[in-house]
């Protein structure tokens, strides 16, 4: 508020808009002055009274927060329906019949649940039983010390990573690609593989989306694949 002076005196806008403020009972003994102050509409160049506009202005934060009310309600839907696929993703791997074909059960439900286009993993240090089956294939030691300087999951365009090689295996090339780490025990634990997602849509993995999500995924899919290691 600017501190104009509109009197002889100095009396300023905010000396009067402290004094109004001070004193609630003002407009109680100067009631006509609610019907007679004139302001300009915020919704065309009449003029309303006070009243008036300050039914205007209650409008409009009611309709804000009718916004918010939607908002919210919206959110929790999706984040309701989120709750839903992770608890039927989860129990899918947790009912898969055998350690063998736990990694193809956690993809393709992962890909159901999630609609991920593309998906893949590779697991190393597995025991000698699965060492022939295409989740289990080697992977270069560059792409070993990658995964294990990641402190989270990595999230942006598909740049030419060798995990990206494993989408590609499904004919739809990866524009956009989130790696998630699979780690012993806590996130500094020991890392023996690597989920990758991808998708041909560039916006769908961006490097600046929040990755708590994928964070879980790779905590459940870590402790579920952790019993394909070595004896």
């Amino acid at each position: 508020m600017t501190n104009t002076t509109i009197g002889v005196q100095g009396i300023t806008e905010d000396d009067i808009a402290a004094y109004l403020a001070n004193t609630p009972g003002f407009f109680e003994r100067h009631a006509e002055l609610l019907a007679s102050v004139q302001l300009a509409s915020p919704h065309g160049g009449r003029a309303v009274s006070l009243q008036e506009r300050q039914m205007d202005m209650l409008r409009e934060r009611i309709k804000g927060l009718e916004r918010r009310i939607i908002e919210m309600i919206r959110a929790g839907h999706d984040n309701e329906a989120l709750v839903h696929k992770m608890h039927r993703w989860t129990r899918a791997v947790m009912l898969a019949r055998s350690a063998s074909v736990l990694p193809q059960v956690l993809i393709e439900e992962l890909k159901h649940e999630f609609m991920v286009p593309l998906a893949a993993l590779r697991v190393w240090g597995v025991a000698t039983a699965h060492t022939g089956l295409p989740w289990a294939q080697p992977v270069s030691e560059d792409l070993k010390t990658f995964t294990a300087s990641l402190a989270g999951p990595f999230c942006g365009l598909n740049s030419g990573f060798e995990a990206a090689q494993w989408l590609a295996a499904e004919g739809t090339p990866a524009q956009s690609i989130a790696l998630v780490p699979l780690r012993l025990g806590a996130a500094s634990g020991e890392c023996f593989g690597l989920l990758a997602l991808g998708s041909p849509d560039a916006l769908r993995f961006q490097s600046d989306m929040g990755t708590e999500f994928l964070q879980q995924i790779g905590d459940l899919a870590s402790a579920a694949l952790a019993r394909l290691l070595h004896d």
